[in-house]
């Protein structure tokens, strides 16, 4: 084994707050996944929301999302401070929550979005320079892997947790909702009480450093290569709505659409760790490029599928490209970014990610709404073939080069 690779026990190597930030991802994913696996249904059925409305609130949050990143990612470097931006994010998150279950007008539902979604943007950026700051330089692609795992998992258990609620309430609503509050709380409680800050070089900067635009050039090229290969992928990918719409389109039942979400997000859980741990051993690159070569083969499988088992094939090869992939993009923006600017680089990275994957979203549903989704998914697969050449530019060994 070569020297500062990660043995057997890299579990047990890494730092309590790691793992306690990858189970404060679980518990709030677990939250809001069981809420939004029923929205688009509750604001239709119950509130009596047009499609147009829907996609008008998810649109509005997530574009609030991807614009407070950047900034709570430099605001992060400026302070010095990550985890009380964290904590402020995940409390927004838990404090929104309850407004669900409340909500008696679709604005309810648009000021809780757009709120949660201020939440999601504050906490990005500095909880992923939080771990990168946490993390052993030989152990970072583990400790991404790690709370992507965690996370992920929470995704995984959203779904189901919805549709067993439901099963037992019948068809109760806001009893569920109310239910989801749960661990958004043990969450916000996980992240104040039991994460600890280090005590770091970003710490440890003058008071009188000044937040400054022109921070961003000190970001070397490598960094801004892993930026842009990772919105092509984002553009490549698009967003899981569309795995859903082929799953009906294929004759899945709509009360068991949500599989399609559960299947992607196991096999995503149990690849993103040991994705992780390969690469602190044997370098991002490879990995990488196995995943987006995956990504390939899972959009030409949804691309021709005819039936159940092939899109359940593509969408489990879906999850294992996100299993091998992002989990590894945000430890090489960690690899390739200083210390003291961590919090700007994961940012800048996000808000690059968000904006791909909204043009992604329009151009696949223009795709599908002229020729079909046929079209949407080998357009993909085009453009994860350019995503593979530009990794090829990527330098082999800068993905594990401790910083």
């Amino acid at each position: 084994m070569p020297p500062g690779a990660p043995s057997r026990s890299s579990l047990r190597q890494l730092p309590r707050s790691i793992w306690a930030l990858g189970f404060v991802s679980l518990f709030m994913d677990l939250s809001s996944e069981t809420i939004h696996a029923l929205l688009p249904v509750y604001l239709v059925t119950a509130l009596g929301a047009s499609m147009l409305e829907v996609g008008l609130i998810e649109g509005i949050a997530e574009a609030t999302a991807m614009i407070v990143k950047v900034f709570s990612g430099a605001l992060s470097d400026w302070l010095g401070k990550r985890k009380l931006l964290a904590v402020i994010g995940y409390g927004l998150a838990a404090i929104t929550k309850p407004a669900f279950p409340l909500a008696s007008s679709l604005s309810w539902i648009v000021a809780a979005r757009f709120v949660d979604r201020i939440g999601k943007g504050i906490r990005g950026a500095p909880r992923d320079a939080l771990v990168a700051d946490l993390a052993p330089p030989n152990l970072r692609g583990a400790a991404f892997g790690l709370r992507q795992t965690l996370d992920t998992i929470g995704a995984f258990l959203g779904p189901l947790t919805a549709m067993a609620l439901m099963w037992l309430s019948h068809d109760a609503f806001r009893l569920v909702f109310w239910i989801a509050i749960i661990p958004a709380f043990v969450s916000f409680a996980l992240i104040v009480f039991v994460v600890k800050e280090p005590a770091s070089p970003v710490a440890a900067q003058p008071s009188a450093k000044k937040l400054r635009w022109s921070d961003g050039r000190r970001l070397p090229a490598t960094y801004w290569l892993v930026v842009a290969i990772a919105s092509v992928l984002m553009v490549a990918r698009f967003s899981e709505a569309f795995l859903v719409l082929k799953a009906q389109s294929v004759g899945i039942a709509v009360a068991f659409v949500p599989i399609v979400m559960v299947v992607m997000s196991a096999v995503y859980a149990l690849t993103a760790y040991p994705a992780g741990v390969i690469s602190d051993r044997f370098g991002r690159h490879g990995v990488l490029v196995a995943g987006t070569a995956v990504l390939i083969v899972a959009d030409l499988v949804l691309a021709f599928a005819a039936g159940v088992i092939g899109a359940l094939i593509g969408v489990a090869l879906w999850g294992l490209h996100m299993g091998l992939s992002q989990g590894l993009l945000s430890a090489m923006v960690a690899d390739t970014a200083p210390p003291d600017l961590r919090g700007t680089a994961f940012g800048l990275f996000n808000v690059a990610g968000g904006i791909a994957a909204l043009l992604a979203s329009l151009g696949a549903g223009g795709l599908w709404d002229l020729y079909g989704p046929a079209a949407t998914f080998t357009a993909g697969a085009a453009v994860s073939l350019a995503g593979l050449a530009g990794l090829m530019l990527l330098p082999r060994r800068s993905g594990t080069k401790p910083s």
